[in-house]
């Protein structure tokens, strides 16, 4: 089983110089993801629990487009281990004679890998297995 979402970097977004984004909005991302998830899994939105690894790899800026993506790895009777991926699909390119031009990205780039767990309580699991 397997989530997507995808969604622009809006300036509020920024946190530092040059649009920078805070590597925590990819963290927002994968929790939205893994709630998607838990929801189909279970029925639940259930808790996350854990982060077991996080990798930021690329920067990210205000008027990039984001692809979150996650999927279930592995199921306990309460816990759902899941791992995550974020993609930059469009950049923006910075152009200060131009801001609001982007670029669609021939190959997208890795900003951000996590794994983490979550639980759903058996008696708040709606969906029987």
């Amino acid at each position: 089983m397997s989530s997507l979402i995808r969604l622009r970097i809006s300036a509020h977004d920024a946190h530092y110089a040059g649009g920078l984004v805070d590597g925590a909005k990819m963290l927002n991302l994968f929790g939205d993801v893994a709630t998607e998830l838990l929801i189909r899994s279970d029925g639940d939105e259930g808790l996350f629990v854990a982060y077991d690894r996080v990798e930021f790899l690329a920067p990210v800026h205000a008027g990039d487009y984001i692809e979150a993506s996650g999927r279930i790895v592995s199921l306990g009777r309460s816990s759902r281990k899941m791992v995550f991926e974020a993609r930059k699909v469009i950049a923006s390119t910075g152009s200060a004679t131009q801001p609001s031009a982007a670029d669609v990205l021939a190959e997208p780039v890795i900003v951000c890998r996590a794994a983490g767990t979550c639980v759903v309580p058996v008696d708040c699991q709606r969906i029987a297995r």
